[in-house]
């Protein structure tokens, strides 16, 4: 057998490299991917030119912008769900004011399908120069001369089947002309030339033809739900760095506890200068981080997750986020989420954390299609009781699933949500002597009911920090977001006082 050369070697792999790129690239510019992007269902698409297109719907304009670079991307918005078109707008800039997330998802998305279109083109291209190969010289020469004699059916055989390609194509067809009208696009400046545009703005445009006075009303309002959204949040974060907080020792560390977010994606980048300015390492979420627990919330969950993916992070559901989609979605990106049973927790101690059992909707409504809050109190006291390691923590989203085990002197400390407002801490006293405390942080959303989506806060916000030593709760200090985006951090709180 003879030994291939190495000018054969390098011709192959060239070959498979030429075949293999041009492949992918095929693929990839005819791939798609499902996903949600700004509380939609979303189809999303690569292009090449240079543009990144939402395809809104029949109601309201289309928006482009220009990308980083040749790669671009068109996404067609799909379902969602809002009580008017108004809502819609509103909804679309407030999540424009903290796009971090969105457009983390839509390059995750994209990036996903062109290391799919590598993998698939790298895998056909090696089909060409393996069968070149395994023919052989001879037998290539042969097929060669076979082709050469039968010219004539060869080159009818290529014009039927170009002959197909045309009429499936059809290249001289008419576009329907309201899709090519759809294509005329005007500066969003000139569009709302009333209104001064955000420097975020400056570059967007939109499709030409909506013209009438509804639109245009939307639209500048979408601007000035933006802008206020916008500087409201920012000034809020720049005062977090003028917070006075107890600053923890060596040995301590410390978590951050939000609850009630309820899609308010504007607070989490607060949360976070709130953390980083009180040493916090650790996120304890008691829940309700959306309204209804659906997939079109998901642009709440990349926002927080975003947010505090170098975090330890612990999550539980609330009964706005009843389902399994809240809990899997954080799981999968590296959340411990409703245990069930005692895991390391915060500072090397031992946590428990189970989710809410009921159902809710956009009112005040709870159905409970599983075990009631009395019953599941029961289990998560037998858990906590028969732990090997005493339970340092018990995450719940509500303070009542947390009250038999605390009773029976099992826990160290309950921390909840729910009630919106903060409840405690308040020592209790178990059965064996041993000492617990339950404590309850306000809505970290300002969320009335399970609403809190907009320019501001519709009610004082709050978050916690917790701090831990040997693993064991130490002390807990509140810190509450006013409606007017004053920050007001409270005493520290040293449990072993109460």
């Amino acid at each position: 057998m003879l030994k291939p050369q190495p000018s054969q070697v390098a011709g192959y792999l060239l070959a498979w490299l030429l075949i293999a790129a041009g492949v992918s690239a095929a693929f990839f510019l005819s791939s798609s991917a499902s996903t949600t992007v700004a509380s939609h269902d979303a189809v999303v698409r690569p292009t090449v030119d240079g543009w990144v297109t939402v395809h809104t719907g029949p109601f309201l304009p289309d928006v482009r912008r220009r990308s980083d670079g040749r790669v671009g991307v068109d996404i067609t918005l799909g379902k969602t769900e809002a009580s008017s078109t108004d809502a819609l707008v509103q909804r679309y800039a407030f999540i424009a004011s903290q796009p971090d997330a969105q457009i983390a998802r839509v390059e995750e998305t994209v990036t996903d399908l062109a290391y799919d279109a590598l993998l698939r083109g790298a895998a056909i291209a090696v089909v060409p120069p393996g069968v070149w190969a395994l023919l052989g010289g001879v037998r290539r020469r042969e097929l060669g001369h076979w082709a050469w004699s039968n010219k004539r059916w060869m080159a009818g055989g290529t014009a039927v089947v170009v002959g197909i390609g045309v009429l499936v194509w059809q290249p001289w067809g008419d576009p329907d002309p309201m899709l090519a009208d759809s294509e005329s696009w005007q500066p969003l400046g000139r569009f709302v030339s009333e209104v001064t545009l955000p420097e975020e703005a400056a570059g967007l445009e939109i499709t030409g033809n909506p013209t009438t006075d509804a639109t245009k009303r939307l639209a500048l309002s979408a601007i000035d739900t933006y802008d206020q959204s916008k500087d409201f949040y920012d000034a809020v974060r720049a005062r977090a760095d003028q917070l006075v907080l107890r600053t923890p020792s060596e040995d301590e560390t410390v978590a951050i506890m939000v609850s009630d977010r309820h899609d308010n994606i504007g607070m989490d980048p607060v949360v976070r200068a709130i953390a980083d300015r009180g040493g916090a390492t650790v996120i304890l979420d008691a829940g309700d981080d959306t309204s209804t627990g659906s997939e079109w919330e998901a642009f709440s969950l990349d926002s927080l997750d975003g947010s505090f993916h170098d975090f330890e992070r612990y999550a539980v559901s609330g009964n706005h986020d009843h389902g399994p989609y809240v809990s899997s979605y954080l799981k999968k990106r590296g959340w411990v989420t409703a245990s069930v049973e005692p895991v390391p927790g915060p500072g090397g101690g031992t946590l428990l954390s189970f989710d809410d059992p009921r159902s809710s909707g956009l009112g005040n409504w709870r159905d409970e299609p599983g075990p009631s809050v009395e019953e599941l109190s029961l289990v998560i006291a037998d858990v906590a009781c028969e732990s090997e390691k005493r339970v340092n923590t018990l995450l719940v989203h509500d303070k009542d699933m947390g009250s038999v085990a605390l009773e029976r002197g099992c826990v160290d400390l309950v921390v909840s949500g729910h009630q919106h407002v903060q409840l405690g801490p308040t020592r209790v006293l178990g059965g064996n002597g041993e000492r617990g405390y339950t404590y309850t942080n306000g809505t970290t959303g300002g969320a009335a009911y399970a609403l809190s989506v907009g320019a501001k806060l519709r009610r004082p916000g709050q978050v916690t920090l917790v701090t831990y030593r040997e693993g064991r709760p130490v002390g807990l200090q509140p810190v509450m977001i006013q409606t007017s985006g004053e920050l007001e951090a409270g005493a520290y709180i040293d449990l072993s006082s109460l």
